[in-house]
């Protein structure tokens, strides 16, 4: 009988505790609310995105996963980039084939000047 009523002050104690501690929270009163996690480690804004900057991006978690708005902004600054690029490589590929071509064009032409010259 002795150990029931101990359990039971026991009891008593850490449920009192516990309720003065959450109801008065100290000086501060009761704890606030916490802030929400947001991306911390953003894709730089003044520079092309870098392989080390993807590999060393990560998301904050949410309730149910990841903040689709972080997600879908990285993915569209990604996905903007990545078409720069493509367009950048396309003008440069047309650019090479055009100096190409007119290297081509004048290769050709060297040997039929040579003969012309070589007749006067």
């Amino acid at each position: 009988m002795v150990m029931f009523l101990f359990l039971v002050v026991a009891l008593a104690v850490v449920v009192a505790a516990v309720t003065l501690a959450v109801v008065g929270g100290g000086e501060s009163g009761p704890l606030p609310d916490a802030a929400p996690d947001r991306l911390r480690d953003a894709l730089p804004l003044d520079r092309p995105v870098h392989r080390a900057d993807v590999d060393g991006l990560r998301f904050p978690l949410a309730a149910r996963g990841y903040r689709m708005a972080d997600v879908d902004d990285v993915l569209s600054r990604l996905g903007a980039e990545l078409a720069e690029r493509d367009a950048r490589i396309a003008d440069l590929e047309s650019a090479l084939a055009g100096a190409r071509a007119v290297a081509a064009h004048i290769a050709l032409d060297k040997p039929a000047a040579r003969r012309e010259g070589d007749q006067l």
